[in-house]
């Protein structure tokens, strides 16, 4: 009996014949087709060369990088607490794929080259790697970004900086865990279950041991566990102290670090999120006794950046899906992008995310070794206001452009699935919504220079376009009482911190995009008819110059 007498559909059956389906998206490079990562990376992150960047945008465009995050997100990791005879081992499985993506972002430089390689634009070299590698598989981005972040915090500890800071700036990725290894990637553990966001509330104890500490306590939430070593928040005598704990010691012996279980995330799949026992875990203390919590809030700073970045790069994953779709697809006798409605859409998509990338590349630049003082003011108060409203645009920017693509964005098939449930994490890592806008109006009371600095900014940009400065000087004169008194203005924190943001993306836009960039941005956001479900885009837009950037 042949296949067709048995009942099977030969693949060129007539009915079988695809037609009207976009073709895949592979082989792109992906910093070649990234229009305003290109252009800002330069001109307002001030970077050089960006030789390695075509070279990343190769890699993370191929299709086998596209089949490695597909199959990280599809075989997450899993925890074995005991070897097969017993010993406690804590050890977390990956799939290879996980360690193909992480080996060529170490060797891309997505985590410390800009410590390991400083100057100006060093930082926004390394933004544009970590974006372009996180564009297409997040959850490596995690420990990638950690390890960035540490680095600041351990300078305050000379001599074990002197031991760490070596393997962190190494661009060689080995996922054992064992001792004298080349490279390094770093964690941190602050939160518990009673505190959560409250790090003073934590109850892990760390008691003297000589030169070092004995930590004993529960971590709720502890990222990467497989990392080489972890900043970790514990009280001492002194307060709350911040300490480093390796997970393996010089003499090769595993510390104490029991694994008690992996969080079952919404999103976030290939990267393993865990709780944490320590008992009488050695720990070295970095900064001064009591004050961790100082300790640690560089490593804090740099993390919320790179929330930014990371929804920075899904909203660009979002916008390149979208856009291909639309201009492959036809429907109603046309190709969706040329159809009004659909074009609106994607270009407030593009829009939205162009403006997300112009500000992650003012606040990388912010971090690089010449800041001044005033440009450190700036980046502390610019930093936690872009952190709050980029990331909260983050999910339904996803949404949206999910629904462009139809029941098939809807599909584990395609990325949008996945990036929708990505994006939420970046607004709840390091600091919440309320928990970001509370510390802005905290910063505007004990760090005034900070408000100083960010109209300093604003005002690069005046006299240009006329709602833009209606705007600036409205929000300058509502900010005069909240300076003063920011308690009494905590229920409002948010409409506060969101005017500030859009500010900043307004005037950034007016000094390095086209007209067209600009001036649809500014009116839909920031005039009397600001709306800001997509799609929305006033008549006098010019969506032709907007979507030829996307």
């Amino acid at each position: 009996m042949t296949a067709n007498d048995a009942g099977t559909v030969p693949s060129s059956y007539p009915t079988h014949h695809v037609v009207n389906q976009p073709p895949p998206r592979v082989d792109v490079n992906e910093f070649e087709a990234n229009i305003p990562l290109r252009e800002y990376v330069h001109s307002i992150g001030e970077a050089g060369a960006a030789q390695e960047l075509q070279a990343s945008g190769a890699v993370v465009g191929s299709a086998q990088f596209q089949d490695d995050a597909r199959l990280a997100h599809n075989c997450p990791p899993t925890l074995h607490t005991h070897s097969k005879y017993g010993q406690r081992i804590d050890q977390v499985e990956y799939h290879p794929s996980y360690h193909r993506i992480m080996s060529q972002a170490v060797a891309a430089g997505a985590h410390t080259s800009a410590w390991a390689n400083p100057g100006a634009g060093a930082n926004a070299l390394r933004a544009a790697q970590f974006m372009l590698f996180a564009q297409v598989e997040p959850g490596h981005a995690c420990p990638i970004s950690m390890s960035h972040a540490a680095v600041e915090s351990l300078r305050q500890a000379p001599e074990l900086a002197g031991e760490w800071l070596p393997r962190l700036y190494s661009r060689q990725y080995d996922p054992e865990l064992k001792a004298g290894k080349a490279g390094a990637l770093f964690g941190m553990a602050m939160t518990e279950k009673q505190g959560g966001s409250d790090v003073r509330a934590n109850t892990t104890r760390a008691v003297p041991d000589g030169e070092r500490f004995l930590l004993t306590g529960h971590k709720w939430f502890c990222s990467a566990p497989m990392s080489d070593a972890f900043l970790v928040l514990a009280q001492e005598d002194a307060g709350l102290g911040c300490f480093l704990v390796p997970r393996v010691l010089n003499d090769g012996a595993l510390n104490t670090f029991m694994i008690q279980r992996l969080k079952d995330k919404l999103g976030n799949k290939s990267n393993a999120s865990s709780e944490v026992e320590f008992a009488n875990t050695l720990g070295w203390r970095i900064g001064d006794p009591g004050r961790g919590v100082r300790a640690i809030m560089g490593m804090v700073g740099q993390t919320r950046l790179d929330c930014i970045l990371g929804t920075a790069a899904g909203m660009r994953q979002s916008v390149a899906e979208a856009v291909w779709h639309a201009r492959h697809r036809r429907a109603f006798g046309a190709r969706l992008i040329d159809q009004p409605a659909m074009s609106n859409v994607v270009a407030d998509l593009a829009l939205e995310s162009e403006a997300a990338t112009a500000v992650s590349m003012r606040l990388a630049r912010a971090f690089d070794n010449d800041a001044s003082p005033q440009e450190q003011a700036f980046r502390r108060l610019a930093t936690a206001v872009t952190k709050y409203w980029v990331c909260k645009r983050g999910p339904n920017h996803a949404y949206e452009a999910m629904e462009c693509l139809g029941g098939n964005g809807y599909t584990e098939d395609f990325p949008l699935a996945m990036r929708y449930r990505e994006q939420p994490v970046m607004a709840i890592w390091e600091g919440t919504g309320n928990v970001i806008a509370l510390d802005v109006l905290r910063a505007m009371s004990t760090e005034p220079e900070s408000v100083d600095a960010f109209f300093a900014e604003l005002r690069l940009a005046s006299g240009v376009h006329r709602v833009f400065d209606d705007f600036s000087a409205q929000l300058k004169e509502q900010l005069a009482p909240i300076r003063s008194a920011p308690a009494d203005f905590a229920g409002q924190a948010r409409n506060i911190v969101e005017k500030l943001a859009l500010a900043l993306q307004a005037s950034l836009l007016l000094r390095f995009a086209p007209a067209a960039v600009s001036d649809a941005f500014i009116v839909s956001r920031l005039g009397p008819d600001r709306a800001f479900n997509y799609g929305n885009l006033p008549a006098s837009s010019d969506l032709a110059v907007i979507l030829a950037r996307a």
